[in-house]
């Protein structure tokens, strides 16, 4: 249950998070200069602790479901990891009704946050049909990272074992390089890195070439 209660915790979480990172481009497009004192540290912990309260509330109530339920048959189930899905098959009663409410549940949180995020979307490209061609590649540019990870979070929501397990750990992991390769200095370290290696095979080449003609 803590297993269960975990992954839909922080699956819940970063649905919220990518609400607040589209309302802090919204602030960052449309309020540049108040962007400091719209989106303080003390703005950004109250959201963050309502994006934390609503994920265990959500949690609590897909749990609750669950424990609702008597299990007195087999405890393997046809999983990867432990889910409510494949969980409520273990159930020793009939699922339906449970099984609606939390199709329901997961369905509305899901819902509302895709049309916020697509209604914060269309406002902000709505704004920069005013702006120039540069500011728009800037505002583009920095929404482009957030929209494809809002891509890849609800189109690879999981439906049965190899799509969950992607979802667990290849979205994560997609997060972090989408996002870091977007930093200025993890970029420089990389064409470092890179320019470096160049330079080592370059060498390593004509230390081979003298070997050769020796």
């Amino acid at each position: 249950m803590i297993q269960v209660f975990s992954g839909h915790f922080f699956g819940c979480l970063e649905i919220f998070i990518l609400i607040l990172m589209a309302m802090d481009h919204y602030v960052a497009i449309w309020k540049p200069l108040h962007y400091t004192t719209i989106m303080s540290r003390k703005a950004c912990a109250v959201l963050m602790a309502v994006a934390w309260v609503g994920s265990c509330v959500y949690s609590s109530g897909q749990i609750l479901l669950a424990l609702s339920l008597p299990y007195c048959g087999p405890n393997v189930i046809n999983h990867y990891f432990c889910d409510l899905e494949p969980l409520l098959e273990l159930a020793s009663a009939d699922i339906y009704v449970v099984n609606l409410l939390l199709v329901s549940n997961s369905a509305a949180v899901c819902t509302v946050n895709f049309v916020l995020l697509m209604f914060s979307y269309v406002i902000i490209l709505h704004s920069l049909r005013k702006h120039s061609v540069e500011e728009r590649r800037k505002a583009l540019s920095t929404c482009i990272s957030h929209i494809i990870m809002v891509v890849l979070t609800f189109i690879t929501f999981p439906m049965d074992k190899m799509v969950a397990v992607f979802y667990m750990i290849g979205t994560p992991l997609l997060n972090a390089l989408i996002y870091t390769l977007r930093n200025a200095e993890v970029k420089n370290a990389l064409r470092k890195l890179w320019s470096k290696k160049l330079i080592s095979d370059l060498r390593l080449m004509e230390v081979g070439t003298v070997f050769v003609l020796t």
